[in-house]
């Protein structure tokens, strides 16, 4: 095993961990700057108003998107597995 293959296997790495964070970080974000804009709009500095819609935003993403995540995640390691005796000789 080479130095090439360890930056590819760590390259995929960091695309499937940035691919499943993404999905589930971006659409909290994208509610939590609305929710920071209604309450800068209104001046209601309650800490739960921006907390309950960002966590129902990801539970709703993990259950529509989970299946995908799931997907991706066990194609990479099955890409992984299969391709040990190809990294050891």
């Amino acid at each position: 095993m080479d130095q090439d293959t360890i930056i590819d296997i760590g390259q995929q790495a960091l695309e499937v961990t940035t691919a499943l964070g993404a999905a589930v970080l971006l659409p909290a974000l994208l509610v939590g700057l609305l929710v920071a804009t209604f309450q800068a709009a209104t001046q209601i500095n309650e800490m739960t108003l921006s907390f309950i819609p960002k966590l129902l935003v990801v539970v709703v993403v993990m259950m529509i998107a989970g299946p995908w995540m799931l997907r991706v995640l066990m194609n990479f390691t099955l890409n992984l597995f299969e391709s040990i005796p190809e990294l050891i000789g």
